[in-house]
């Protein structure tokens, strides 16, 4: 029986209704780290001229997207889990998934470009101003979101053509293979899709990367000071770290959804929940931590507010 995609219902995780309240506590928790975090970020670099440079810039956009990721999940998660909001339209369901999928793959990107952001700072210093001027990181950022929301339209347009034999979906938002399952028709177009052009993007990012850290990591151990080395590694060190934190669980949830039969569905989607709020309230923390011109900044403006009150 082919059902009309007009409402979709949400199941969150399967296995675990009965602790869903109690679960959206840690998540409100999170989010709400997450939000103060990025905005505080995006307020410090906004208001010190001194951190108008590529890499704080390319950061203000990692903010701004994380921003997205997680506004685009959580509040819709917590009124499922609070106060068992569960249908969605069919538009609400295909937009939710265009941000989710579309702003990671343009994360991708960003961390691609701070990648090569550190190269040129460290491996080609004197050309840094010429090579990186602001013009050319807006038009890196501008680049990245072109790339993943374009790569994510197709897929949006494949899902609105399918018809559907069922309407619950056994996930807390509208993953995209959670809701190709539904699907009556041959759904091979919206797999093949799907699978290429995410290993596409990060397979292509992650080598870049790669690539970028291993001629950085070049560049540092040919340093004479210990200082110069234990500093450059400390700056590379927290961009490390997000991409890690970025990639590794994100990877996960992709291919468990597809290939992933053996792992507990509950501890699929819980992962793939935590993978759209944890990174997004950590990066903001790693880079505050490890970035001194951050925490300066975070300490004038807030030495500042008390008098401008």
């Amino acid at each position: 029986i082919h059902v009309s995609p007009t409402t979709f219902i949400l199941m969150g995780i399967p296995g675990l209704e009965v602790s869903h309240f109690w679960i959206a506590f840690p998540f409100c928790s999170m989010y709400v780290m997450a939000v103060l975090g990025n905005l505080a970020v995006l307020l410090v670099i906004w208001t010190e001229p001194g951190l108008h440079q590529p890499m704080y810039l390319f950061l203000c956009m990692l903010s701004a997207i994380d921003l997205v990721l997680c506004t685009s999940t959580v509040p819709r998660l917590l009124a499922l889990f609070w106060a068992g909001t569960a249908e969605i339209t069919f538009g609400a369901c295909a937009t939710q998934m265009f941000f989710i999928h579309g702003f990671s793959a343009v994360e991708s990107g960003i961390l691609l470009a701070m990648a090569i952001d550190r190269y040129v700072a460290i491996c080609r210093p004197l050309h840094y101003g010429a090579l990186l001027p602001l013009g050319t990181v807006g038009r890196l950022g501008t680049a990245a979101v072109f790339r993943g929301l374009g790569l994510m339209t197709p897929l949006t347009c494949l899902l609105a053509r399918l018809h559907y034999c069922d309407q619950v979906i056994a996930h807390s938002y509208c993953e995209h293979m959670a809701v190709v399952k539904l699907a009556c028709d041959d759904t091979r177009a919206n797999n093949v899709y799907g699978i290429t052009a995410a290993t596409l993007v990060v397979g292509t990012d992650s080598l870049c990367i790669a690539l970028s850290y291993a001629l950085i990591l070049r560049a540092v151990l040919a340093l004479s000071s210990k200082e110069a080395r234990a500093k450059t590694f400390g700056t590379c060190g927290s961009h490390l770290g997000v991409i890690l934190l970025f990639y590794t669980p994100g990877l996960f949830s992709f291919y468990t959804q597809r290939f992933g039969q053996h792992v507990p569905r509950h501890v699929h989607i819980l992962l793939a929940d935590l993978y759209l709020v944890v990174p997004p309230m950590l990066n903001p923390i790693i880079y505050g931590m490890k970035t001194k011109q951050i925490r300066d900044g975070a300490l004038r403006l807030l030495q500042r507010g008390p008098v401008q009150a």
